[in-house]
């Protein structure tokens, strides 16, 4: 492998904020950040052997007409690289176990969980224990939200946010569910539950609409794995790297990166110091 930093990208099958992804990974530090189209990954022209950091982005995978992104992870848990024999499930978990990053956001959230990849209590990362389903208030949200962070998470990617950070959600299946009273009970103990959606003053999580946007149980709005190296949240932290793309940027003074940059500096820190 190079001795540079990559982060690649994953698009394909209706997902729409790639180029955004790209972007922000680069302003966050990496060498390289490569859009591939999934079928150029279950062809074998690339692999993801070749990356430190994977991202999964939003948009509607498979116009979510089977649920929000089921389709894709029944893809790619199934799927097998052209040539190889392999299933393509096979290079994810070679991945995380290699120590590497992986990002999703909103639709690639969803994908995560609904595939098992979050949030493997038990480092079993294809089994699903929770999902995002329809929002309680039963249409499509697009706003901006504030989000409390536990900073006695694991999670690579917060490391340094001191009270929380404000990003925009754009979902109509970002309700956050467990199968078990346990399994969040896990989760919280764990602290696990990366963001939670809150006021504006970040004091306490809230289940308001709209400040909690889809009704998320616990208000859970980001999820990390115990090795804090694999993160889904719902809103969209690469909407948010610089004061121009927030939404008040012509009235108020503000600094000139944009909250969601703090997370992809911090994957390119983690790449840089721990995988080159």
């Amino acid at each position: 492998m190079s001795d540079k930093s990559r982060a690649i990208v994953i698009t394909g099958n209706g997902t729409n904020c790639e180029t955004e992804a790209a972007h922000a990974c680069r302003l966050g530090g990496f060498d390289e950040a490569v859009i591939a189209h999934i079928a150029e990954i279950l062809s074998g022209e690339i692999r993801l052997d070749d990356f430190h950091f994977l991202n999964l982005t939003g948009g509607f995978l498979d116009g979510d007409d089977l649920g929000s992104a089921k389709a894709q992870a029944n893809r790619l848990t199934n799927a097998k690289v052209a040539g190889t024999g392999e299933r393509l499930v096979e290079q994810f978990i070679r991945f995380i176990d290699s120590g590497k990053l992986i990002l999703g956001v909103c639709n690639g959230f969803q994908l995560m969980v609904k595939m098992g990849m979050l949030p493997a209590l038990d480092g079993d990362h294809l089994s699903q224990t929770v999902t995002l389903t329809h929002n309680d208030c039963g249409r499509f949200q697009d706003r901006w939200c504030y989000l409390k962070v536990d900073q006695g998470s694991p999670c690579i990617f917060t490391k340094g946010i001191e009270k929380g950070i404000y990003l925009p959600v754009r979902h109509g299946e970002g309700k956050f569910l467990c199968n078990t009273t346990e399994t969040i009970e896990r989760i919280e103990s764990g602290h696990l539950a990366v963001f939670k959606y809150s006021d504006e003053n970040y004091e306490a999580p809230s289940m308001d609409f709209p400040l909690n946007p889809n009704g998320s149980q616990n208000a859970v709005a980001g999820l990390c794995d115990p090795t804090g190296r694999l993160m889904g949240l719902m809103p969209h932290p690469e909407a948010f790297v610089h004061y121009t793309q927030h939404p008040r940027w012509t009235r108020e003074e503000l600094p000139e990166d944009g909250d969601g940059l703090m997370l992809y500096r911090n994957a390119a820190e983690y790449v840089r110091n721990n995988l080159l």
